[in-house]
């Protein structure tokens, strides 16, 4: 079954504002909560759908995303969330109407800007990029401050007015019983003040939608997991708030032939019986390029040889880890007649002396068990 369309899902037309979709999603969540509703199904899924349908419309940039490719775009990699690392729609909502309950809520209390999202975005590199690093850009869809009202919300030409309810104070004081609470003001929603010509640009939140683009400076040996801290990066405060902080989220891709292990590197080499009983000089590869190791005869499967200083650099620090390549003797397969012969020749002729691993496990077994 498709997916609703998350407009019609809140009952809200595709131009309606943060506020609007806040409160048409407060409007309805209430009604169909689940601790309000015990044991009625169909109101836990219409409350999943609200919630699922509110994340998206009251993030900027996932509004941003579903405007332009729908729900398809809510499911591409490398993409980005606001809010940080935490935070959900229910803590988002409801926490406004405990908040009005116990002194809390979300004002900006005196007018003073309310600071910007943290945004995080995920970026994906290649195993090579991640060992010596790289410098890139990324292209960062996010709100900017409005440049018709400069962030104030007001038509360029006009002001906001200090709210008169709360003389500015964003919260108003209320008796309940024998405490004297505060909640924020109904009238001008928290803010301190009103605007009472809006700028069309912006519908008056002081933000219009855009996208940035970023340099990054990726140092050697990140690893899948590291955050980069961009300081300022992330949305820009409500009228006139300082800004939120960017974290870029790196994942690394694997490598075809490269294991990593803290800042070493794993290579398996696969050899021939002849060349590890006789002994070879193969290539191994390494990060930039091969280079040459001895296999000294009777290399056993398994064996470990090091290649110092070919490993990871160390993330912000000195040194490379090594590089350790396991020789794995491989067993020949479709043998032909001649081939079978040679073996079986080959095996008379061995005896036990030429196999001393396999002599000395036997020996311990007939200890054991006689």
């Amino acid at each position: 079954m498709s997916k609703r369309d998350y407009y019609d899902v809140l009952a809200v037309n595709r131009n309606a504002s943060e506020t609007e979709i806040k409160k048409a999603y407060r409007k309805l969540a209430l009604k169909c909560h689940p601790d309000k509703n015990p044991g009625d199904e169909q109101a836990e899924e219409r409350f999943k759908e609200l919630s699922e349908a509110y994340s998206v419309l009251s993030d900027g940039q996932k509004r941003a995303l579903y405007d332009q490719y729908g729900h398809a775009g809510m499911d591409q990699q490398g993409g980005f969330s606001s809010g940080g690392f935490g935070g959900t729609p229910f803590e988002d909502v409801f926490g406004d109407i405990f908040g009005d309950i116990f002194g809390g809520g979300g004002g900006r209390r005196g007018g003073r800007g309310r600071r910007g999202d943290d945004l995080r975005y995920n970026l994906t590199i290649a195993f090579e990029e991640a060992a010596f690093g790289i410098e890139t850009k990324i292209q960062l869809p996010r709100h900017q401050t409005c440049e018709s009202c400069n962030g104030s919300g007001a038509k360029p030409g006009t002001s906001p007015e200090t709210c008169r309810t709360c003389a500015g104070a964003g919260q108003v004081r209320f008796q309940q019983g024998f405490f004297s609470l505060t909640r924020p003001c109904p009238d001008c929603h928290g803010e301190g003040k009103k605007i009472a010509d809006p700028c069309t640009a912006c519908r008056g939140t002081g933000l219009t939608r855009g996208q940035k683009t970023l340099s990054l400076n990726i140092p050697a040996g990140v690893e899948s997991g590291n955050r980069l801290k961009m300081s300022g990066e992330g949305e820009p405060g409500a009228q006139g708030g300082p800004p939120g902080d960017l974290y870029v989220v790196i994942t690394v891709k694997e490598h075809s032939i490269f294991q990593r292990e803290g800042n070493d590197l794993i290579c398996e080499i696969p050899i021939s019986f002849p060349q590890a009983a006789l002994g070879c000089e193969l290539e191994a590869p390494t990060l930039e390029g091969k280079v040459k190791l001895k296999i000294p005869a009777g290399t056993q499967s398994g064996k470990i040889f090091k290649l110092n200083g070919k490993g990871i650099p160390v993330l912000q620090g000195y040194g490379r880890g090594d590089e350790l390549v396991v020789v794995r003797v491989e067993t020949p397969t479709k043998l032909t007649a001649r081939q079978k012969a040679l073996l079986d020749e080959f095996a008379q002729e061995a005896g036990e002396e030429i196999h001393p691993m396999g002599k000395s496990f036997f020996d311990k077994v007939k200890e054991l068990f006689g």
